[in-house]
């Protein structure tokens, strides 16, 4: 039974440190959502800002998660069985994992609307010009078309964020849970990681460190004035955003503890900023 007396014994100074920069974070996520939802989408009732709006719901709702599994979950170990201590480790990482990529498809929602945009009148191919581009190039101009390739966009991510629930542990559970709890599992790994966290931390997340920026920086150059600069900021904020998340693998394996209690939430607080400043003007309603 877990008592209000029990204090923590795993935690260093660095951990609440750590904690501490979190829970801001997670804070600032909250008052995101509200902000988008309530002063942008509600006015505006456009898709580009509910997406937008839910992303940092998303966002907040995974770094939940990610608290409980690297700071509270494991103080439970001699409070609980070890098998109900390891099904809430795990639990804890798939929720995390899992809203972390529903984030991503709402991420790719707004890139959907802006790559994509709805037609606002009914475009005809004309019939001077018959050739094959002209023909390509006004089919993927058809409102069907564009809905349909916005929603694989929003797909994909969505997918992975399923798998995240559905994986074995043999695929998705950290080495260090297996060796520190003295498991008798046998994970199946790629370079000494599980093919699951391979995917997922080594292959997918620095794609889209460079993907989603990328986007942006290409919408940027398509447009000008205070579009621009909007989608330039976007770009540095989640290229800020990404670079924090992959850092604290970085760090971990070189085992700079101190480092990455530190440096990777304050990319994430430095992106934030970054996204007040980019989609803070009232013309981009």
């Amino acid at each position: 039974m877990i008592y209000q007396q029990d204090y923590f014994t795993k935690f260093t100074f660095y951990d609440a440190v750590e904690l501490g920069l979190f829970s801001c974070i997670t804070g600032y996520y909250v008052l995101f959502f509200f902000y988008f939802f309530l002063m942008r989408y509600r006015t505006s009732k456009r898709f580009y800002w509910l997406c937008f709006s839910f992303l940092f719901l998303a966002l907040a709702v995974a770094r939940i998660f990610f608290i409980l599994y690297y700071f509270f979950v494991p103080e439970l170990e001699n409070q609980i069985s070890l098998m109900e201590l390891i099904n809430l480790l795990m639990f804890t990482y798939r929720m995390a994992t899992f809203f972390t990529w529903i984030s991503i498809s709402f991420i790719m929602g707004v890139l959907g609307v802006l790559l994509f945009p709805p037609n606002k009148e009914l475009i005809e191919i004309p019939t001077e010009d018959n050739s094959l581009k002209t023909k390509i190039i006004y089919f993927f101009l058809r409102d069907k078309v564009k809905l349909t390739l916005r929603v694989i966009l929003m797909g994909v991510p969505l997918v992975m964020a399923i798998l995240a629930l559905t994986l074995p542990d043999e695929l998705f559970m950290d080495p260090d849970i297996a060796t520190t709890y003295n498991l008798s599992i046998q994970l199946k790994t790629v370079f000494g990681y599980p093919y699951g966290r391979f995917i997922y931390n080594i292959i997918m997340l620095p794609l889209m460190v460079f993907l989603i920026p990328i986007i942006f920086l290409y919408l940027a150059f398509k447009t000008f004035g205070i579009l621009r600069r909007s989608y330039t900021l976007n770009a540095l904020g989640f290229f800020l955003y990404f670079a924090g998340r992959a850092s604290t693998g970085i760090f971990d394996a070189l085992m700079w503890y101190n480092a990455k209690a530190i440096i990777p939430p304050l990319f994430i607080i430095l992106a934030l900023l970054v996204f007040v400043i980019g989609n803070v003007s009232e013309s981009l309603k």
